[in-house]
């Protein structure tokens, strides 16, 4: 095999590697959520398949001729890599709880094998290229350098240009027909040089074969593939009449049942953070008087057309990360733009900087990543820019989900005493003291909160949440820390519900 034929082997098979390892947060995302904890099971998983694979490629390289290896190598990477997509439909069907384990049970199930089979393409090569002990340094450290650039090339391949143009399945199932067909040109190539290669007709008989395991592999996604769409995101659908969204339409993000809109009665609110936010909005905006208001996250876009209804003449400036997801509110949840009901695409750490000091009513901050506030929507440094924004008497309400014992609720409200003069906390009683988990609204603003036309309002649509005044009780907040860029274990604060 030529230098330039050799290294460019190695680069493309790298490639492949790192393009399934990116894919796999996407794969996994509807059956696990996208967390830390998701991204260290896959890139872990990957690292040992990567491991293993170089050494036992190499000593298998030492005990048979390269140049037959090579081929059927390829050949077997590209069908374990057809199978990444129904085995993880598959698994990701059982149910498999919560924490680390699925997320290795999943990883392990779909990537390990493909990733390590590709792995022992790499020192297969160096053996087949090292004829001379003088020049065994450059041509090792040539073709690393070429399997290291290759993987890099794949990173970011895969998360600046294929994710954003086409959904994952195909992206993978494309990555594996492109390795079988390399491996049967080696096949047919490098093996038939040396006797007892394969022929056409083994290589054809192999085809045979891999076509139905691929025509499978389709058929399986088709079936169990979770996501009606696939943004850059999130795995995105949206389902009618799920309970307690009766007669509404529901948005899921990954596993997170994100928002309900009932497009033809936006005063309809059946979720409880939307109801809760429904009682901050009346104590800042009293007898439904109008508020120019900043929103952290749209979703489905509930708050702003709540606001619109029930405070006619507000404003709402929507920070949406994902612009797939704004077309699918205008495509199938009836979200219609204007002069008043603006949205901004982009990532709302960067897209707050751009909001006008002082011009805010009210924030409300409604983004999430997996079940888990992004960390860096989070920090102080972020909060600051909230209170950049907003008008003296203005206030900040962000939806969080905690469970017991709820370290990450107490932590962020913490960042924002850092901050605010008043914090306050709005939820059931239960949740309040800590003994169950769920949706809670932090509440933040340098003006006393309105408490009683907050729990007024609140008891007006029949509830009976709470609100507890973080100044009124000292421990609540205990040794909580302030949540920096520089410090925002989020993840590792949040706890999941059991």
């Amino acid at each position: 095999m030529r230098p330039l034929a050799a290294g460019a082997l190695v680069f493309v098979t790298s490639a492949a590697v790192l393009v399934l390892e990116i894919l796999a947060a996407r794969l996994l995302a509807p059956y696990v959520g996208v967390t830390l904890e998701t991204y260290t099971g896959i890139i872990g998983t990957i690292l040992a398949a990567i491991a293993l694979g170089t050494w036992l490629g190499g000593r298998l390289a030492d005990r048979r001729n390269p140049r037959t290896l090579l081929g059927p190598i390829l050949v077997l990477g590209g069908v374990l890599s057809l199978g990444i997509v129904p085995i993880v439909r598959l698994v990701g069907s059982l149910p498999l709880g919560g924490g680390p384990a699925p997320v290795l049970l999943l990883a392990l199930a779909g990537f390990f094998a493909p990733a390590a089979v590709l792995s022992a393409v790499p020192p297969t090569v160096i053996k087949l290229q090292l004829s001379d002990l003088a020049s065994t340094g450059s041509t090792v450290g040539r073709l690393s350098g070429l399997g290291t650039a290759g993987a890099i090339f794949g990173t970011f391949v895969t998360g600046f240009v294929l994710v954003a143009a086409l959904p994952t399945s195909p992206i993978v199932f494309g990555v594996a027909i492109a390795l079988m067909v390399v491996g049967g040109v080696l096949m047919l190539t490098l093996g038939r040089s040396e006797n007892g290669g394969p022929s056409g007709r083994a290589v054809a008989a192999g085809l045979a074969v891999i076509v139905p395991i691929g025509l499978l592999g389709v058929v399986v996604d088709r079936m169990l593939n979770p996501c009606e769409r696939e943004t850059a995101y999130f795995c995105a659908r949206v389902l009618p009449d799920l309970a307690p969204c009766i007669g509404g339409l529901t948005l899921y993000l990954d596993t997170l049942r994100h928002s309900c809109v009932h497009p033809d009665d936006p005063q309809r609110l059946d979720f409880s953070y939307a109801q809760m936010l429904s009682d901050v909005i009346a104590s800042v905006g009293p007898d439904g008087s109008p508020l120019d208001t900043l929103h952290i996250g749209g979703g489905g876009f509930t708050m702003p057309r709540y606001l619109a209804s029930a405070n006619p003449g507000s404003t709402s400036l929507v920070l949406e990360l994902d612009p797939e997801l704004v077309q699918i509110a205008r495509d199938e949840l009836g979200l219609q733009e204007s002069p008043d009901l603006q949205v901004r695409t982009g990532d709302a750490r960067l897209g707050i900087q751009d909001a006008v000091t002082d011009s805010a009513d009210l924030v409300i901050g409604d983004a999430f990543g997996g079940v888990a506030v992004p960390w860096h929507l989070a920090t102080r440094e972020f909060v600051d820019q909230v209170d950049r924004v907003l008008r003296p008497n203005g206030a900040y309400a962000i939806n969080v989900i905690d469970h017991p014992p709820m370290a990450f609720v107490k932590a962020e409200a913490a960042t924002l005493a850092a901050v605010f003069e008043q914090v306050a906390v709005l939820g059931p009683a239960d949740r309040l003291a800590g003994s169950t988990g769920g949706n809670l609204i932090l509440i933040a603003s340098h003006q006393p909160i309105d408490v009683a036309a907050i729990l007024s309002h609140n008891r007006s649509r029949g509830d009976n949440d709470e609100i507890l005044l973080v100044e009124d009780d000292p421990a609540y907040l205990a040794d909580s820390p302030v949540l920096t860029d520089d410090f925002a274990p989020v993840d590792q604060l949040f706890t999941p519900a059991r």
